[in-house]
């Protein structure tokens, strides 16, 4: 398995039993970002907003896969919708681990919720605040899914990210063990425990 991360919420997972870009941005969307072109067997949209939904963005093989792939409908904020409309976290099952992007959640899953995802391996999980939950927010979501590795997006860094939005360390600094990559790729070990793990973004600054 193989995740690698393009900036923003955009990744995409290679896995035995297929591939998935998820939430690609359009040109222009994202400051300090330019997405290129990806290829994969699917592409996993979680909301309609241009810097999640560029599914044009992303050449698609035409290939079935054995990827099992579970959406799990919630909100871009706290307030039931209202504010920024409806959300869709996407479970990724293949070479029998759990993989979840959050896409741009809004809130703290309830209980009922929280027992339906299960056990995850692999979470994707925005941190910036103001559009999604903010780092506290985000770090008590990691707490209560418990997954082994835990790998924050949609954040401001040194040359990219909207300025609304709050920078990595804010969520870093409230975790227990943290691991930077000087990379975008995570081949995962799974060793077990809970690890956050930092990605490195190779497109910041390019555009």
């Amino acid at each position: 398995m193989k995740l690698t991360w393009y900036g923003h919420s955009c990744f995409l997972l290679e896995t035995e039993q297929g591939s998935v870009v998820f939430d690609p941005y359009g040109p222009g969307t994202v400051p300090g970002l330019e997405l290129p072109e990806l290829k994969a067997d699917l592409c996993l949209c979680s909301h309609g907003h241009g810097d999640h939904n560029y599914s044009a963005g992303v050449k698609l093989s035409g290939c079935e896969t054995g990827l099992k792939v579970t959406g799990f409908p919630c909100f871009h904020d706290d307030r039931q919708g209202a504010l920024r409309g409806e959300n869709t976290m996407y479970l990724v099952e293949a070479e029998g681990r759990r993989v979840l992007h959050m896409g741009d959640l809004g809130h703290m899953p309830g209980p009922e919720l929280v027992e339906k995802l299960g056990s995850i391996d692999l979470l994707m999980i925005p941190v910036g605040g103001y559009y999604t939950i903010d780092s506290a927010v985000a770090a008590a979501v990691v707490r209560a899914l418990k997954p082994q590795l835990a790998v924050p997006m949609h954040y401001r860094g040194q040359g990219f990210g909207f300025p609304v939005i709050s920078c990595l360390e804010d969520f870093t600094e409230r975790m227990d063990r943290v691991k930077v990559l000087d990379s975008n790729v995570l081949e995962p070990e799974w060793k077990g425990g809970h690890t956050t793990v930092v990605l490195k973004c190779p497109l910041a600054g390019k555009i």
